[in-house]
């Protein structure tokens, strides 16, 4: 079982790079950022990328990524180029955590980006492929969505490239076959954390057995014991806080002080 820090980059710039400092000195294993433009209306949001990369620079060991970024948002050959270059930066300890993002009006509809949920979605499968191609070689694709015909250099550190984790909303199990393909999932509660119960039915929904190195990424309720979780079929808990209600920064603080274990 690894341990992680999600973070709500809604905040001073120098909060946050102080938050993946102490994370990785009380031996939390990654530090995850939240991908948002707008949100709730009220906060402000900092861009993950950059901040990723000034992360980088600041720390040694924990993987670093964002948790989740809404690929409908974003043009797949921008983010192969960002999460190829964060993993030069950090010396391979990249990662890309994906999925269909919320809210769909503050961040999407209201930017002029589509706001459709199944046409998101498709978005995100074709960009996935365009993404995982660009990392590896040469592209030549021309999809419903996207036309690229490329060769990025440089490739990335981590080979054949960073993990690509699927997030997903239990007990949806679409997001549960897209994670299928790819590096592991992200379940997310639909009204809170996941309970280790609610982990076991989810991953067992689809009748398919996890694989050697497919990760199953979960929030950590409060008060219940990781062992409960691995036996579900966690293999990474994170901590995280819910960045509008007071004190909140704070909060998130004192956690990543406590430490992991």
């Amino acid at each position: 079982m690894r341990f992680g820090i999600s973070v709500p980059p809604f905040t001073d710039t120098e909060t946050v790079l102080d938050w993946v400092q102490r994370a990785e000195e009380a031996g939390w294993d990654g530090v995850f950022v939240w991908d948002h433009v707008q949100w709730d209306g009220r906060v402000a949001p900092l861009d993950p990328w950059v901040v990723l990369g000034a992360m980088a620079t600041r720390t040694e060991r924990v993987l670093l990524g964002t948790m989740v970024t809404p690929l409908s948002r974003r043009r797949p050959h921008s983010v192969a180029k960002q999460l190829v270059t964060l993993d030069h930066l950090s010396g391979g300890r990249a990662v890309l955590a994906v999925g269909l993002g919320e809210p769909p009006d503050l961040d999407f509809a209201d930017l002029g980006e589509e706001a459709d949920p199944r046409a998101r979605a498709s978005m995100l499968d074709e960009s996935l492929d365009v993404i995982d191609a660009l990392l590896r070689g040469p592209v030549s694709h021309h999809g419903r969505h996207y036309d690229v015909e490329a060769d990025f250099r440089p490739r990335p550190v981590q080979r054949p490239r960073p993990p690509i984790w699927v997030a997903g909303v239990v007990p949806n199990r679409r997001p549960l076959a897209r994670a299928r393909r790819w590096d592991g999932v992200v379940p997310i509660g639909a009204t809170a954390d996941c309970t280790p119960e609610e982990l076991s039915a989810y991953l067992a929904s689809d009748g398919r057995p996890g694989r050697d190195g497919w990760d199953v990424v979960v929030h950590w309720g409060e008060g219940v014991p990781a062992q409960e979780y691995a036996d579900a079929g966690a293999t990474w808990l994170v901590r995280s806080t819910w960045p509008a209600v007071n004190g909140w920064e704070r909060h998130l603080s004192e956690a990543i002080s406590a430490g992991s274990r």
